[in-house]
């Protein structure tokens, strides 16, 4: 009796191991972590005006506003993930409409993905934006950079030739502009 027991104890160890070996196998691979995405500064969207046909592909920075026709496209951030793994690319955007009497109306705000772009596209009358992808850099200067050179202020102009028989203390004296000037000169 005491061989039975000692063998079905065994039995019982046997199979207990085996189920944990077993639930461990059939356990889900971990979730990639939050670290494993790329956080991109630039969104890259395409858009069609339905009534020429034409696609345009053009870059949008995040927090920008960019005017496609008559829909003004924001993204607020834009994931992907490294090369090494399966593509992987979102972005919460935020689309408004410019009515014909001038006033904006948000039509879609959510996350559009670039490897199912008609899931999350925004389908307008006139014009339909999808995303593309993300990307770290863009042909297009960031707003920023754009900003200084708005705010550079002009070369400044150039100084009056002085003539050397003017007296002191008195306006110059207006010249004929020279040959030399941007405008051509009359012939009468």
């Amino acid at each position: 009796m005491s061989r039975l027991l000692t063998g079905l104890f065994a039995a019982a160890s046997f199979l207990t191991a085996s189920t944990a070996v077993f639930a461990a196998a059939q356990a889900p691979a971990p979730a990639p972590s939050a670290s494993d995405r790329i956080t991109n500064p630039v969104a890259e969207f395409a858009g069609i005006d339905k009534i020429t046909g034409r696609i345009i592909t053009f870059d949008v920075y995040i927090d920008e506003t960019v005017q496609f026709g008559a829909l003004q496209v924001t993204p607020r951030v834009c994931y992907s993930r490294p090369d090494t793994e399966q593509p992987k690319t979102d972005s919460f955007v935020e689309v408004d409409e410019i009515t014909l009497d001038r006033k904006i109306r948000r039509i879609f705000t959510g996350w559009m993905f670039a490897e199912s772009p008609g899931l999350n596209a925004v389908e307008h009358a006139v014009y339909d934006v999808w995303l593309k992808g993300c990307k770290q850099k863009s042909d297009v200067p960031p707003p920023t950079a754009a900003k200084a050179e708005v705010g550079k202020p002009a070369a400044p102009a150039p100084k009056p030739k002085a003539t050397a028989t003017q007296p002191a203390g008195t306006a110059p004296a207006e010249t004929a502009p020279d040959a030399t000037d941007d405008e051509p000169a009359s012939t009468n």
